[in-house]
């Protein structure tokens, strides 16, 4: 809204200082700073709301040190992670692009979802919450209606030579020259192209190019349909399975946030690259138009985490519930497929990825073991992982602390995948 709203003063009335909402960086400053205050002074509202109406923590008897302790702390509020993700959005993006549109509407269906959960689990006092089917159809019409988005807009695209995307046999939006970066002094012009498509940029490899295309290339001509319903069950997927384990990881004060935090600000570089023509030739990645409003909102994202884990720190004056965890897992799915960076996400989340292997090692161990012993064992002492950590006697506090260290360690690794091919 403010965005627009200075757009205008600066078309008609030239205000002094009204063009800096114009600038990418400024405005993801802005929005880092405004959603940490509305984290840091609504939160502690919001938080005395919720123990005013007993929106309690029911804690099972797990075995764990401290646990008894969290029972009764006010759950639900990923209500503080999605409002300050929210309001600065509305009014530092751009609210007719695209990209912010999906962000949006990410960040409020899943909300919705993860709400209906909590809600059924603190007020009906139906510890199951809602049902398993249902989150899956919630995650999975997200998942669909990002991949067709994907499939069928004009505004989500990639750059790309025309000689190439003729050759590939793309589906041309835009075709421009564009004078090429200087090699020994020397300028030319250039036929570039704005495609819509499947490809997708791959961590190692030389290329550093993907096309989900070929996933269904035996079917030849047939393939066409194929290829983009293959494009949007893989979306499907990734939705599904970070969203997910973002739930799973949220099993100890701040470990969630923090490490979602750090997911958030590798991507929004992505997005800053990914959006700035220059940086992105330098690197060989993908110029995606119109993606660099992305930087804005992976910033609301930083900030609504970063303010939380104010309240949601050891010892946890709020539990984020599913209504943040499912949020946030989402969020960084989206945000990365929409980035054509979704292949990276078992590197750059590489805790959920353990956290959520944890749980299915350890499932499917007690079971074949259980079948072939007549007596279950376990790999770890408990799942998901960091439950093993504190069963060994280690505190959470040093637990979220290196679980932190290494999602940095691996956000580094992310970053550095740019360059090595």
């Amino acid at each position: 809204m403010l965005y627009h709203f200075f757009e205008y003063i600066d078309k008609y009335y030239n205000l002094p200082g009204a063009g800096l909402f114009q600038f990418i960086t400024f405005r993801a400053a802005f929005a880092i700073i405004l959603s940490l205050i509305i984290s840091l002074v609504f939160g502690g509202k919001i938080i005395s709301s919720l123990k005013r109406l007993q929106v309690g923590e029911t804690v099972r008897e797990l075995g764990l040190e401290g646990q008894k302790a969290k029972e009764g702390t006010p759950t639900m509020g990923g209500i503080i992670i999605i409002m300050a993700i929210l309001i600065p959005c509305l009014l530092l993006a751009k609210l007719d692009n695209v990209y912010i549109l999906l962000m949006i509407f990410t960040t409020i269906w899943l909300g919705l979802i993860g709400g209906a959960d909590d809600y059924i689990k603190v007020f009906l006092k139906n510890k199951d919450g809602l049902s398993g089917k249902f989150k899956i159809f919630g995650q999975v019409v997200l998942g669909l209606i990002v991949g067709v988005t994907m499939l069928v807009s004009d505004n989500v695209v990639i750059r790309m030579p025309l000689e190439d995307a003729k050759a590939n046999g793309y589906e041309i939006v835009k075709e421009y020259q564009t004078v090429l970066p200087r090699v020994n002094d020397i300028s030319r012009m250039a036929d570039m192209a704005y495609v819509k498509t499947t490809l997708t940029n791959v961590p190692f490899f030389k290329n550093n190019n993907f096309d989900y295309k070929i996933l269904v290339s035996f079917l030849g001509d047939n393939g066409s349909l194929w290829w983009s319903i293959a494009f949007v069950l893989i979306v499907i997927f990734i939705v599904t399975a970070v969203s997910n384990a973002a739930n799973l990881t949220d099993g100890i004060d701040g470990l969630a946030a923090g490490t979602s935090a750090i997911i958030g600000t590798t991507l929004g570089i992505f997005a800053y690259i990914s959006g700035n023509t220059i940086i992105a030739d330098y690197l060989n990645v993908f110029y995606l138009p119109n993606s660099a409003e992305l930087v804005v909102f992976s910033a609301c994202f930083i900030g609504a985490c970063i303010g939380f884990l104010w309240h949601n720190s050891y010892p946890a004056k709020v539990f984020m519930g599913d209504t943040g965890s499912l949020t946030i897992g989402g969020i960084i799915a989206v945000l990365a497929i929409l980035l054509r960076k979704e292949l990276l996400i078992p590197i750059l989340c590489g805790i959920f990825v353990a956290e959520n292997l944890s749980v299915v090692l350890q499932v499917s161990y007690f079971k074949y073991t259980k079948k072939k012993y007549g007596e279950g064992r376990r790999i770890f002492k408990m799942s998901p992982l960091h439950h093993h950590f504190q069963k060994i006697g280690m505190h959470e506090s040093k637990i979220v602390t290196r679980f932190w260290i290494i999602g940095i360690l691996l956000a580094i690794v992310t970053v550095i995948t740019l360059k090595i091919r």
